[in-house]
């Protein structure tokens, strides 16, 4: 099935409320997912703790977007089980190229510390995979990206599955029948990624995001 897929097909995928995994990374094959239940984070639910707040104060970080999408894909393989070869990694490359996939990372000094990488098509972000090379940098990478895509205009943040890391930041699980009706609403708003060139100021992150512990 992989030799068959395009960038189009895939877009046409997710527009249908499916995604493409792989067994491994040496696996070249892919199948399709659409779960019974979908991870989602309702943007307006989403929060972040006192502790993280402080961290993005005082850690002295930089966030950029789509400044190396290849370096944030790559870290988000880079471990034991992943579900990205190299049949997803250059149908990603190209989705980038062509303006549906980005990404937002995160810089200690020189230092790439953690990202995150997506699908765009309208008002929905599909999350595709975090990564965290030092404390709380997935944490970070994520909170950013919400704040973006909230002065974008986007509605559906799409995280597929739910861990414990997105459920403590608001993350939950909705049944798939809720899922394609929130996408196909979010598939009608003309949201931007590209509307700001630029990354949250760490004001606005503070900002939109509710306090919890």
């Amino acid at each position: 099935m992989s030799e068959e897929i395009t960038a189009q097909i895939l877009l046409n995928a997710y527009a249908n409320g499916v995604f493409p995994m792989s067994e491994s990374k040496d696996d070249p094959e892919l199948f399709w997912v659409d779960p019974r239940l979908r991870g989602v984070i309702p943007l307006d639910d989403f929060h972040i703790s006192k502790s993280l707040k402080k961290h993005i104060r005082k850690a002295g970080l930089s966030v950029r977007l789509n400044s190396d999408f290849a370096a944030v894909l790559d870290h988000c393989a880079d471990r034991d089980e992943t579900w990205i070869n190299d049949t997803i990694r250059a149908l990603y490359i190209e989705l980038h190229d062509f303006g549906y996939a980005h990404s937002i990372e995160v810089y200690q000094d020189r230092d790439l510390i953690g990202g995150a990488y997506g699908v765009t098509l309208g008002g929905a972000f599909f999350g595709e995979s975090m990564f965290s090379r030092h404390v709380n940098g997935s944490k970070v990478a994520l909170a950013y990206l919400v704040a973006h895509l909230k002065r974008c205009g986007f509605t559906l943040l799409d995280t597929q599955f739910i861990t414990e890391h997105l459920a403590s930041m608001g993350g939950k699980e909705i049944p798939r029948a809720q899922y394609h009706q929130q996408l196909n609403a979010a598939l009608d708003i003309d949201a931007d990624f590209l509307a700001y060139s630029d990354a949250p100021a760490t004001a606005s992150v503070l900002q939109r995001s509710t306090q919890t512990s």
